[in-house]
């Protein structure tokens, strides 16, 4: 259960930014403290991690521990490792399509743009099933060597102007970009993080193997505990003896396992919490919007920005500032927080009526 819940509490927090959330928090006039903290709920500019730099290695790692529990289940059906990776490819091929399909949303016009967490997931989720049966040190091993590829092409892959591992716009992640799609993400996001951010999702596939296994609850938390510190150790050594920085929009080695610690531990909590001490009573609140995952995503991310926000704002902020002159950036918080309400609500009623959507 307490996977499910974690899928929920990422999903929660991604509504919550679709909604505007953390915009409308911004433009509040906070103390410097509550100003440090809203700045962790975006992505850090360049070289650094903020909180919200682990959502999306979050939800890599989740989807390749539902990767493995959905495999060993079907094992146990008798469906085979062969014909289950007809419905994987099926499924990435989906996630592709739709991870393309939303940048055409986002751009209001058809583009060819791989960014999308969605297009990663595609990719990541075939490479972590191609080696789902091996050991785990096999896997650990393989996800070692990804992050040490992606080293390597960035440090050695000499292209004029492209040839800075570390500079924005002008690394090999960047060059690549112009080859498959012709331009570079203003943002500094590349497509190639594809290849280190299989990681993550290889290494939730060994934690899902792991928390499903027979071993005690005990063991289960400390390997969890154990890998999560060292994954941060590197991670953060890496980056502090100046051999990779920590930067999140190319994903270096440093980043994935800075990130991937953090995962590891927040999991770990989490597992303590639901699975080993019971505490479920509010559990409730991330398992609705959990079990419809991909769907409230794809929602959120097309009707939700396209038309909820603003009908919602019409309706609850703009309106109240009309009634009472209460300031508007007050009223842009109550519309983005009663958006966000109405579309967890979505996902309630979906979960009470027992309807699933599944790709």
């Amino acid at each position: 259960m307490s996977l499910d819940v974690m899928r929920g509490m990422i999903m929660i927090l991604l509504c919550a930014e679709s909604c505007l959330v953390f915009v409308a928090l911004k433009k509040i006039d906070l103390s410097r403290p509550g100003a440090l903290i809203v700045a962790q709920l975006f992505h850090h500019p360049w070289h650094g991690l903020h909180f919200w730099d682990l959502v999306q290695p979050s939800f890599m790692f989740i989807a390749g521990a539902a990767l493995y529990i959905s495999y060993s289940r079907k094992l146990e059906k008798g469906i085979t490792w062969g014909v289950n990776f007809k419905h994987v490819l099926y499924r990435s091929f989906k996630l592709f399509l739709f991870g393309v399909g939303l940048h055409c949303i986002y751009a209001g016009k058809p583009v060819w743009e791989l960014w999308n967490v969605l297009t990663q997931l595609a990719f990541t989720s075939v490479i972590a099933y191609l080696i789902i049966n091996r050991s785990y040190s096999f896997q650990l091993l393989f996800s070692l060597a990804l992050l040490l590829l992606t080293e390597e092409l960035y440090r050695y892959v000499k292209v004029p102007r492209f040839d800075s591992p570390f500079v924005a716009y002008h690394n090999f992640g960047a060059y690549l970009d112009t080859v498959l799609m012709g331009k570079i993400n203003m943002d500094g996001w590349v497509a190639i993080n594809i290849i280190p951010t299989a990681a993550h999702t290889i290494w939730g596939v060994l934690a899902g193997k792991l928390l499903i296994s027979s071993h005690e609850h005990t063991y289960k938390i400390r390997v969890l505990l154990l890998t999560g510190f060292i994954a941060l150790v590197l991670g953060f050594g890496l980056d502090l003896l100046n051999i990779t920085p920590i930067i999140k929009r190319i994903s270096t080695s440093s980043f994935v396992l800075a990130s991937g610690g953090w995962v590891l531990l927040m999991l770990a909590a989490i597992y303590w919490l639901v699975d080993v001490k019971k505490q479920t009573k509010y559990a409730w609140i991330c398992t609705v919007i959990g079990m419809n995952a991909i769907f409230i995503y794809i929602f959120f991310e097309t009707v939700g920005i396209q038309w909820v926000n603003g009908t919602m704002a019409i309706f609850t902020g703009s309106l109240i500032h009309l009634l009472i002159g209460l300031s508007v950036k007050i009223t842009d918080l109550i519309s983005a927080l009663a958006t966000w309400t109405a579309e967890w609500a979505l996902c309630y009623w979906l979960y009470k009526h027992k309807i699933f959507f599944k790709l």
